[in-house]
């Protein structure tokens, strides 16, 4: 079986960040601020498959360059996600009653 492989220029992968990055603004804001927990949760999972991605690419790596933009890509990854889990957390704490009794 032949395996074919696509080489993106550094003109094409720009072109294709900044679409992403102008997509990724649009969508983002016009989600109304009751929806942005559901919508971090599904981010949280998206960067979940970019540490799995970056983890491919370290462990795939055949040179020094290589491996340290693999473990900077791990490393800022896992960094997000976990950050991302943290600032879910606050936001459902938002919503959680506090406790305090209002009656007098």
């Amino acid at each position: 079986m032949e395996y074919t492989t696509t080489i993106l220029t550094g003109f094409v992968a720009l072109y294709i960040f900044m679409l992403a990055a102008f997509t990724g603004f649009e969508i983002i804001g016009r989600v109304p601020a009751i929806l942005h927990t559901p919508l971090m949760s599904g981010s949280n999972f998206i960067h979940g498959i970019v540490v799995v991605g970056a983890l491919w690419a370290l462990l795939n790596a055949a040179s020094l360059p290589e491996q340290i933009i693999g473990f900077i890509g791990v490393l800022l990854g896992a960094g997000n996600a976990a950050g991302g889990y943290v600032v879910t957390e606050r936001m459902l704490q938002m919503f959680k009653p506090s406790g305090k009794s209002t009656k007098e």
